[in-house]
């Protein structure tokens, strides 16, 4: 028996589990180090923590007890979070170590970042762990998944596992096993790609407010301290408000969402889009810009900064406004049927064995392209012929895209998850994180800069996305279908608005900039 399973069953005394908190109970945490806010949003509250390059002085407490972070992985999280909380901790005499496979093509960047064995801050995985009093596990998913029970081996008693991802909860509970009792378990997840995560810290340096937010879990707690340590985790990568969340209601919406409005849904929305006004006459380009650079573009950046009703009140002329009514209706429940299917998968389990097994393929059958297409083609000369002129909106892409965010929207709230979640994994995250990097270069630029996990997912639902809005909206919308008029009435009153109003005080100061 291994010492991971011998440590498992002991069931470790002293233990705090916290996976029986639900989303809702965000209220249910403090911090003996780092001031707290309660915020109100709709009806329910929850605690955020602010942060700022002012609280990095309260990181040796926050992190007291460790001599050494270790950062195992080196993919779209890993060099960003690495320097980021290096340089947070430098002077308190905390090493942040990265740790790799053997001959991994990975050294050479390490490297370049300055962490390198002579310096003592790189060396093997295995070794780096069994060292370290924290260790933040950022290799992929699937890696997880094959090698967890000997990273597990390798902790320390009393050690901090950090996660950015509820991933190894999921496939952990699908192969009925547990975390080892005898560490804290934590997970920080910033609200957008690794490139960014760094970026903005660097310009965090100058500009007040810069930065990505990040959600925090505590799923285990065996000293009193994992709090603490994951708000610390999170202030040391420049994370300006940290939402509360739980491991599971995590890997739920973060799966779940990123195969649905932030990147496989707005994939297939764009694909239908660009052939139905291909269909209608318009010139190639005239089409691409009405399905993608109007999305990706003036719909983006209105609702990033005031929000999805906006979107609606932008319409001043009737005919537009019930184009865009119209099309939300006829495209929320094609929508709705694919998340919730999507959701369930997830839910259960069978999202996740689908992304281990993929992977155990990827030596024969590697991840394709997904912007060979006639659309992302044509998309490409669209982009290097952009001038500062903003494209109008169209009303139809506009319904359609907002009916998509929405029903992901009333599916999370239904399944309970908290409100900065759902804004986040609904609204958030795709407008601040993901599509300006789809609009600077195109779908695969924004897709492959994600996880294997999501650029898997993404590939996987965006033509089921497709398939049921051509045959379903579109059709609907043609023959002059529009079911559940209503709808527009409980969109216009959603109590969503109010969340992403208060969101948007705590938003970020500087909007992503891709290089």
């Amino acid at each position: 028996m291994s010492s991971f399973a011998t440590r498992t069953l002991g069931r470790g005394l002293g233990r705090r589990n916290m996976s029986n908190l639900s989303a809702a109970h965000s209220m249910n945490f403090d911090s003996k180090i780092f001031e707290l806010n309660v915020v109100t949003m709709a009806d329910k509250q929850e605690k955020v923590l602010p942060g700022g390059r002012h609280l990095f002085p309260l990181l040796p407490k926050a992190f007291e007890g460790i001599k050494q972070v270790a950062v195992i992985g080196w993919g779209s999280q890993g060099p960003a979070q690495a320097q980021n909380i290096r340089e947070s901790l430098e002077g308190t005499g905390i090493n942040v170590k990265i740790g790799l496979r053997e001959g991994s093509a990975s050294i050479a960047e390490a490297e370049a970042c300055g962490f390198t064995a002579s310096n003592g801050t790189l060396g093997g995985m295995i070794d780096t762990i069994k060292e370290s009093e924290m260790v933040l596990l950022l290799v992929s998913d699937a890696a997880q998944a094959d090698h967890h029970e000997q990273f597990f081996d390798a902790l320390q008693p009393g050690a901090t596992l950090g996660l950015s991802h509820g991933f190894m909860l999921g496939h952990l509970q699908n192969e009925g096993k547990a975390f080892p009792e005898d560490i804290n378990v934590v997970m920080v997840a910033p609200k957008g790609m690794g490139p960014s995560v760094r970026r903005l810290y660097e310009q965090g340096r100058e500009v007040n407010g810069a930065g990505i937010n990040a959600s925090f879990a505590v799923h285990q707690d065996v000293d009193g301290k994992a709090t603490d340590r994951a708000l610390g985790w999170s202030v040391a990568l420049g994370s300006p408000y940290t939402f509360f969340t739980t491991l599971e209601s995590e890997f739920k919406s973060d799966i779940f969402g990123e195969r649905c409005v932030l990147l496989g849904g707005v994939h297939g929305l764009i694909e239908c889009l660009f052939r139905r006004y291909c269909l209608q006459g318009m010139s190639e380009e005239e089409a691409f810009t009405r399905a993608s650079e109007c999305l990706t573009g003036p719909i983006t950046k209105q609702i990033s900064h005031h929000g999805i009703r906006s979107v609606y009140d932008m319409f001043d002329d009737p005919a537009e406004r019930k184009i865009f009514e119209d099309a939300y209706c006829c495209a929320y429940d094609p929508s709705y049927e694919i998340i919730e299917e999507c959701y369930d998968d997830v839910a259960c389990g069978n999202e996740i064995k689908s992304v281990i097994n993929a992977g155990r393929r990827h030596e024969r059958y590697p991840m394709g392209t997904i912007d060979a297409t006639r659309c992302w083609t044509v998309g490409e000369k669209v982009r290097a012929a952009r001038t500062a002129d903003v494209p109008k909106v169209d009303p139809f892409t506009a319904g359609t895209y907002c009916a998509m965010m929405m029903a992901q929207i009333d599916l999370l709230m239904s399944k309970g998850h908290a409100y900065s979640e759902v804004a986040n994994e609904s609204v958030i995250e795709a407008t601040d994180s993901l599509t300006p990097y789809m609009h600077a270069r195109g779908v695969a630029y924004m897709v492959d800069n994600c996880s294997v996990t999501a650029r898997l997912g993404s590939r996987k639902w965006a033509p089921r996305f497709d398939y049921l809005l051509t045959e379903q909206a579109l059709t609907n919308f043609d023959a002059g279908t529009i079911p559940k008029p209503e709808r527009i009435e409980a969109f216009k009153t959603h109590k969503i608005h109010d969340v992403l109003a208060v969101c948007g005080e705590m938003r970020p100061s500087v909007d992503i900039a891709v290089s």
